[in-house]
C-alpha cells in the first residue's frame, strides 16, 4: 500500500451492504466467500449499514466474525461520519475522532485498526488537529496506519505538507470513487499520490451494478440498487443512471459478450491495472455473487478490451462538477 510495507490484496471486500440488504446470515457468507477466495482486506465504516438506523451494526458483526482470526486480516474502517444528532457527534475534531475511534474498536472486538480513515474532508476543522488526533491513536496503538476518503487533490498535499512539517502521522491511503463511468480524479489525484507513495483504494469499480449489464435503456429498474427509493439509493441514481451511461454500458456488454466475456469481470479488472491503484473495493449483497466477481482476476486483458473500456469515459456528455465528484 502506497510506500508502506503493508500488503493487501488486489481486491477489498467491500462491506456497505451487511445489515442492510444482506441479513446477518448473508453477511457472515459473504465474509466465508471472501476468506476462502484469498482476500485479505476488509473495508468497513462506523456509520454502516447505509441508510439503516442501527449505525454500526456492520461493525459489529464483523467484529464476531473476525474471532480466532483477526490476525489473517487487514481491517479498515472509517470515522468522522454522522453518527448522532449532536453539534459533536460528527467531523474529523479531534473530540469526535477520539470518542470514534474507542467505539470501533469496541464494536470490533479489536485491540487495534489496520488502517483508519477519515471519512471526508472536514473544512470546519483544522487539518492540523485531525492529524495530530491520529498521531495520538498511532502512539497508542490503536491504529497502525491512517487514510482519507473523498477529497481533491490540493487537500491531500495540504495534508501531507502538515504531516511532514509537524512530524505527525500521514495518510498513508486514499480512497476515492473509480471506474470506467467515472474518471475524474485521473487527473490530479492519482499522480499526486503516486509522486508521494499514497495507496489508492478504489471504491464503486462496478459503478454501484450499473457495470453488471444486467440495467437495460429505457427500462425502470425493479428490486435492485437502483430500483429501490430511499436516500442512499438517490445517490446512486444520480451518479450512474442516466440514459447515456445505460446505452454506452449495453454497448460494451454487447462487445465483450461477443468475445466470450462478462463486464464485470472485464469492469473490474480494466479498474485494478490502472496505475497507481492497490485494491478494488468490491461488495456483495449474496455469496455467490462475490465468488462471481472475483474471478476477474483469472482474466487477462486484451488490447481491445482495455479500449473499450478506455472509450466509453470520452463518450460521455460532459456535465457540472459537484460535491460527489471528489
Amino acid at each position: 500500500m502506497g510506500r508502506t510495507g503493508l500488503r493487501v490484496t488486489p481486491i477489498c471486500l467491500g462491506t456497505t451492504t451487511f445489515g442492510l440488504p444482506a441479513d446477518e446470515r448473508t453477511s457472515l457468507a459473504i465474509l466465508d466467500a471472501a476468506d476462502e477466495a484469498g482476500i485479505n482486506f476488509i473495508d468497513t465504516a462506523d456509520t454502516y449499514p447505509m441508510g439503516g438506523m442501527d449505525v454500526g451494526a456492520t461493525e459489529r458483526l464483523i467484529g464476531a466474525w473476525l474471532q480466532g482470526k483477526r490476525d489473517r486480516f487487514v481491517v479498515a474502517t472509517k470515522g468522522a461520519g454522522p453518527m448522532g444528532t449532536g453539534p459533536n457527534d460528527r467531523g474529523s475534531s479531534r473530540a469526535h475522532l477520539m470518542r470514534a475511534i474507542d467505539e470501533s474498536l469496541r464494536r470490533l472486538q479489536t485491540d487495534y485498526i489496520d488502517l483508519y480513515y477519515v471519512h471526508q474532508w472536514d473544512m470546519e476543522t483544522p487539518v492540523e488537529e485531525t492529524l495530530a488526533a491520529l498521531d495520538e491513536m498511532r502512539r497508542a496503538g490503536k491504529i497502525r496506519y491512517a487514510g482519507v476518503s473523498n477529497l481533491s487533490a490540493w487537500q491531500l498535499m495540504k495534508s501531507l505538507w502538515t504531516s511532514d512539517r509537524r512530524g505527525y502521522t500521514r495518510f498513508d491511503c486514499v480512497q476515492a470513487r473509480y471506474n470506467v463511468l467515472y474518471r475524474a480524479f485521473e487527473a490530479e489525484l492519482v499522480p499526486a499520490a503516486v509522486e508521494y507513495g499514497v495507496g489508492l483504494a478504489v471504491y464503486n469499480p462496478l459503478a454501484g451494478g450499473l457495470l453488471t449489464g444486467r440495467y437495460q435503456p429505457g427500462v425502470e429498474p425493479d428490486g435492485s440498487r437502483f430500483g429501490a427509493r430511499s436516500p442512499g439509493v438517490e445517490v446512486y441514481r444520480k451518479r450512474y443512471y442516466h440514459e447515456a451511461a445505460l446505452s454506452l454500458v449495453a454497448e460494451l456488454t454487447r462487445e465483450l459478450r461477443a468475445r466470450g466475456k462478462s463486464i464485470t469481470h472485464v469492469a473490474l479488472r480494466w479498474v485494478i491495472e490502472q496505475p497507481g491503484v492497490t485494491t478494488a473495493i468490491v461488495g456483495a449483497s449474496r455469496p455467490e455473487q462475490l465468488r462471481d466477481t472475483v474471478r476477474a482476476m483469472d482474466l487477462e486483458l486484451e488490447e481491445a478490451d482495455r479500449k473499450a473500456c478506455d472509450d466509453i469515459w470520452y463518450k460521455l456528455p460532459r456535465r457540472r462538477p459537484s460535491e460527489e465528484d471528489l
